[in-house]
């Protein structure tokens, strides 16, 4: 193995960093040095799939990795998710921030841009420090005492009826407490198979995904399915938000479709959603 391709080693109390210009240097690596396992592996490189699988090898405790300014359909981090459904707590860092190819820049220079759900419930966020990320990651310094799995977010409380707008990332988490007073943005599809969710729990009102409507506009089914029970709904674009993010669904979401309940209290096609929402509080 090339010299240029060792890694920078830093001992730390909870595990080494292996600090690495590119991820293609870590098989040969892990092949000559099988000892990895538990360690965190920062990498040059983008947080891609491919790049996943290249670092995969060292059976890393944790990964960081550069965002290379996201890219199209997400593929500067895509492998967050990779490592995610392998349980491994993964970052990118802004590529403003710390040089492609050189391992020793992103260390020292890098903050933080992206995080999976596994490093986020380590406390993990965007605007570290690559350098603190990384500590935190092997101390479990920064570990969230409040996790909650749900990820429920009020945004906006209306004083006079005690009304909110909640985004969480299923309107399976919605809550006994969101009957006939919460306005639900929501991230999974507005399909029939989340009927039984609406009248079981019954919201004030709710913004879902359209799903990208599919086959027979099954993504946007039950907002007529709910027309006869008063309950007002709406969908968002898919792709305007990030499915399984409710967050995303509040602040990024353009309406894509309304049922009459809805439409009655001024929300239309094409509106944003935090406006939406606005209007479906009152």
């Amino acid at each position: 193995m090339s010299a240029h391709h060792e890694p920078r080693v830093i001992p730390y109390a909870g595990g080494r960093m292996l600090i690495f210009d590119s991820a293609t240097y870590v098989q040969g690596y892990v092949h000559a040095h099988p000892d990895t396992h538990g360690d965190l592996v920062i990498n040059a490189s983008y947080s891609g799939v491919l790049c996943a699988k290249m670092v995969i090898a060292a059976k890393p405790r944790c990964v960081i990795g550069l965002d290379c300014a996201i890219g199209k359909d997400g593929a500067g981090v895509a492998g967050l998710a990779f490592y995610e459904a392998l349980g491994i707590p993964a970052a990118a860092a802004d590529v403003m921030t710390a040089e492609m190819g050189n391992g020793n820049d992103l260390y020292e220079e890098g903050v933080i841009s992206r995080v999976n759900e596994a490093a986020e419930r380590l406390g993990i966020k965007p605007g570290l420090t690559v350098k603190n990320a990384a500590a935190a990651l092997l101390d479990g310094s920064r570990q969230a005492t409040t996790w909650d799995p749900a990820r429920r977010e009020v945004i906006e409380t209306d004083p006079a009826t005690g009304r909110s707008i909640v985004a969480t990332d299923s309107i399976a988490f919605a809550l006994p407490e969101d009957r006939d007073r919460n306005v639900l943005c929501t991230a999974g599809h507005t399909g029939r198979s989340v009927v039984g969710y609406f009248r079981d729990y019954r919201p004030w009102a709710f913004i879902c995904s359209d799903g990208g409507v599919g086959k027979n506009n099954s993504g946007i089914s039950a907002l007529d399915d709910v027309t006869g029970d008063g309950i007002p709904g709406a969908s968002v674009d898919a792709l305007t938000a990030r499915m399984g993010d409710g967050h995303s669904t509040y602040f990024d979401g353009v309406i894509s479709a309304v049922n009459a309940p809805a439409a009655a209290k001024g929300v239309k096609v094409g509106q944003r959603a935090r406006d939406a929402a606005k209007l479906l509080l009152k």
